[in-house]
């Protein structure tokens, strides 16, 4: 036990118990939940090894009890938790109508004394626990389902509980005094994120239960927490919505498959673990339904990063077009196309049968453009199937009957005009083997009339059309138009080559869906978009567009859009073009944890030099460390052995973590190799990669967004290496904000003007 002062002792006593009491109680439930889990697992193994196939009501049970397995298994893995540290913090709040004041324990999960039916601890993500993270002693409220509850604040308080034990605590006013926070923030990175429930700042606290059905927008600083404050997000979403939605009607999209690896390891601890995770290009492949091959963006982005080492007019070619394609322009361009096929999707005929028609074309395009427009092309088709069968239905009998009218009052004017002879017998025969015949015709015709209409409609495959549109757009464009016509012409190669960028996943699936539509209805109803500043607003228009809601949050930094070529230049684009019809909220978070004040001035004295009100400058928490390090040298070899001595001093610093920043990919293999003659265990991160277990690691530039270190050392940060090229002012900012404690820079020559 900690050393404590005198005022402080009885507290601590009545703390100190009150804790043993809540592991009592906590110890109970955990014995009662693992008994029950033995039983049902009995239960499980005894209904597998005698399951009969034709027992509807055994087959309903073992269901029933899978899923309460699984339940059971996750609510013990919260319990262990909860006995390691139980609540977080207390808020003492007396309700303006209500004569008692409550002691209000805040924890990750909920904890009811089963004898007095009391809540010993309180979700973190319920209503009354908003009283801790906004509100301030003194006057008080919070909104819950039955309006708004005001009273008073007396207390609020912070724990520090390891392994069942009080440590400490704090108390405060505001959500987290400089003491508790700076100590969370002094801690080491290791190789994943961790939930924050108990130091959420009152800021990121108004992102995280904001109005789940508008559109949230999040610009939030390097260092925000924007990434974790988007996992508790989901967490209060399901906990609030819980009897509406299950966890798999909500999805997260990372940057990449090696990024959602990074933050796999929190979903567990906050019960979003089975939420939807993925990549826009795989979420694509999904709804595309076939295996598409997509050059993965970092790899193009890789080519862009090391060609601009030269000056290469190709390469800028090659951002101008992906920045055409990914623009609600070509979007526009689409859909043109896609009215051009509306209009000549059906057969150029009326629906007849023989020589009858039954309906015209006209009024066919008249249902298939006004009647079904709400409909994807082949979804329309099958309705207007249903339609013509309707009809057919309706007038076959009609027409038989009208033959069988139109013959015998021919037969009748045979009689009339001729009298009975051989000649009158042969033309009557003959007129009643003609109908006859016509009468079969239309039977057998009829059978098949509306198969054949619809046959006569043809379907391509998606990248078919995608490529009749290019090639139409190329013919129709004029010489003058260079980028267009390179945009048509370079796209068109890389689909004979059955290779696809990731800006041609949009116009894929506005095409599957406008023409074909969704084999499977998405159950998504929210989507949580990390990194959103690389995505496009073509590729936001069709998220959109795919779930069929606006109910969306979006977080991303400006200042680290290394993709602005054809990604998000300006928040307000996203507001006005993509939820023109819904009430948008945009937040800030420009406070960064992260780093410390010296190595978040430094990186904002670099972003500050482009001079764009859009990019807004983050402000560092008063958390001061080393001064950043930058050494001019002569040679590669000077600085790898600088670096080796970096790394041996890591061990002293206590650093779990390491990252070695490179411009390119190139100079990361380099310095790898160089680095070999000093005997130092060194990963290359290249971008395919699964897993980063933390230690020592050497990565380009345009890899390393979103991820942080203990300790960071940027390679080469010289003259030549780092321009004023808004690229290369973005890749050195982001390197820059990696680090929480220790920042290195070494410069090949002469340093670069923007340090």
């Amino acid at each position: 036990m900690i050393k404590i002062s005198v005022e402080k002792k009885l507290d601590y006593l009545m703390e100190s118990s009150r804790l043993d009491l809540t592991l009592k109680h906590l110890n109970i439930y955990y014995d009662k939940t693992i008994n029950t889990v033995s039983k049902i697992d009995e239960e499980v193994e005894y209904g597998i090894r005698h399951f009969n196939s034709d027992n509807a009501e055994q087959f309903n049970d073992l269901i029933i009890n899978s899923v309460l397995q699984s339940n059971l298994k996750t609510k013990v893995k919260n319990l262990v938790q909860s006995l390691s540290k139980p609540y977080f913090s207390r808020v003492d709040f007396k309700e303006d109508s209500v004569g008692e004041e409550e002691n209000l324990y805040i924890g990750k999960t909920s904890l009811m004394n089963e004898e007095t039916h009391k809540l010993l601890v309180i979700d973190w993500r319920s209503p009354i626990a908003n009283l801790y993270y906004e509100g301030r002693v003194g006057e008080a409220h919070y909104e819950c389902p039955e309006g708004i509850i005001n009273g008073i604040i007396s207390l609020k308080r912070q724990y520090s509980i390891e392994n069942s034990n009080l440590k400490d605590y704090f108390d405060i006013d505001i959500t987290t005094n400089d003491e508790f926070l700076q100590a969370c923030l002094d801690s080491n990175a290791d190789n994943r994120l961790k939930d924050i429930v108990s130091t959420i700042q009152a800021e990121q606290n108004r992102v995280i239960r904001a109005d789940m059905w508008k559109p949230l927008i999040v610009q939030g600083a390097a260092g925000g927490g924007k990434t974790t404050i988007a996992l508790h997000r989901i967490a209060y979403l399901i906990y609030t919505y819980e009897k509406t939605f299950t966890p798999d009607n909500f999805m997260i999209i990372a940057p990449n498959r090696f990024f959602l690896n990074y933050i796999s390891e929190v979903l567990p601890e906050l019960g979003v673990d089975k939420v939807i995770q993925t990549t826009y290009e795989d979420f694509a492949r999904m709804v595309l339904g076939k295996k598409v091959k997509i050059r993965e963006g970092y790899i193009k982005l890789g080519n862009i990063v090391n060609k601009s080492m030269t000056i290469n007019k190709q390469e800028f070619s090659v951002k101008e077009i992906s920045h055409l394609k990914s623009s609600l322009e070509f979007k526009d361009l689409l859909e043109e196309y896609i009215d051009y096929l509306e209009e000549a999707f059906l057969p150029e005929e009326d629906f007849k049968i023989y020589k009858f028609k039954l309906i015209s074309r006209e009024k066919l395009m008249k249902l298939f453009k006004e009647e079904y427009k709400h409909l994807p092309f082949k979804k329309r088709i099958a309705e207007m199937k249903k339609h013509l069968n309707n009809i057919l239905k309706r007038n076959k009998q009609k027409l038989l009957d009208k033959i069988d009218l139109i013959y015998d009052e021919k037969l009748d004017q045979l009689r009339h005009k001729m009298k009975d002879c051989p000649e009158r017998r042969k033309i009557f025969i003959k007129m009643t083997d003609e109908r006859d015949a016509l009468l079969e015709k239309i039977k057998k015709e009829s059978k098949t009339l509306v198969n054949d209409y619809i046959k006569k409609i043809e379907y391509r495959k998606v990248e078919d059309y995608y490529r009749e549109f290019l090639e139409k757009l190329l013919d129709s464009t004029e010489d003058e138009n260079f980028l267009l016509k390179e945009t048509c012409n370079s796209t068109i190669n890389s689909i004979i080559q059955n290779l696809y960028e990731i800006e041609d996943l949009a116009p894929l699936l506005l095409l599957k869906y406008r023409i074909f539509g969704l084999d499977e209805k998405i159950t998504v109803r929210h989507v949580v978009i990390d990194e959103a500043q690389d995505f496009s607003l073509f590729q936001l228009y069709m998220l959109k567009t795919l779930i069929g809601s606006s109910s969306m949050t979006i977080l991303g930094d400006l200042c680290q859009g290394i993709n602005s070529y054809r990604g998000i230049e300006d928040w307000q684009d996203v507001i006005n073009h993509i939820f023109t019809e819904a009430k948008s909220t945009f937040l800030k978070l420009d406070q960064s944890y992260r780093t410390t004040v010296e190595i978040m001035d430094k990186a904002s004295s670099v972003i500050e030099k482009l001079n764009d009100e859009k990019l807004p400058p983050a402000k560092p928490v008063l958390r001061h460390g080393d001064d950043v390090s930058i050494v001019e040298l002569e040679s590669y070899d000077d600085i790898c052995r600088n670096i080796s001595r970096d790394i041996d001093d890591m061990d002293s610093r206590e650093y779990n973590s390491l990252a070695i920043i490179c411009k390119t990919l190139e100079e990361c293999k380099n310095i790898k190799k160089k680095l070999k003659q000093f005997n130092k265990d060194i990963i290359l991160i290249q971008g395919n990669e699964k897993k980063y277990n933390g230690g020592i690691a050497i990565i380009p530039s345009y890899l390393v967004k979103g991820l942080e270190f203990d300790m960071v050392i940027v390679a080469n940060g010289s003259k030549d290496m780092y321009s004023f090229d808004q690229m290369d002012v973005k890749l050195l900012y982001v390197a820059l904000t990696r680090p929480l404690h220790k920042l290195n820079i070494y410069s090949l020559g002469e340093k670069s003007n923007l340090l």
